[in-house]
């Protein structure tokens, strides 16, 4: 079994209507921001830098989780440690395939790749050297 390469994983598991509706939004907000000129694309490029991407996004949730499940295993009941574990399980997955419980409802809501805020980045810097 070949695992799928780390920039195409997410997509890969993502409803394609809902790549589409994120490159769409992409390619909207880049026309959007050259319309504005160089001093909207210098703000949009600053927004870009402290935009999440999905990853930073999974990596917190499962944290939260973990640490939720970890203090109710410590002070409530222990079978709460069940959470951490499962929560290490869908990382692991995450990491193999690109897929987990959250990054559906992730991508829904519109948290891109690291690839797909590059190319925004991308195409907003070429808009500057013009």
């Amino acid at each position: 079994m070949r695992l799928p390469a780390t920039a195409d994983r997410v997509p890969r598991h993502t409803a394609p209507e809902v790549n589409e509706r994120i490159r769409l939004r992409t390619v909207e907000s880049i026309s959007r921001v050259r319309a504005g000129g160089p001093e909207a694309i210098s703000r949009r490029l600053d927004a870009l830098d402290h935009e999440w991407d999905i990853e930073r996004a999974i990596e917190a949730n499962a944290a939260t989780i973990a640490i939720a499940g970890l203090a109710l295993g410590a002070l409530v009941d222990r079978r709460f440690l069940l959470l951490p574990a499962a929560v290490c399980v869908f990382l692991l997955q995450h990491a193999l395939q690109g897929w987990c419980p959250p990054v559906p409802v992730l991508r829904r809501l519109g948290f891109r790749t690291e690839r797909e805020i590059l190319e925004e980045r991308l195409a907003l810097k070429a808009g500057l050297a013009r």
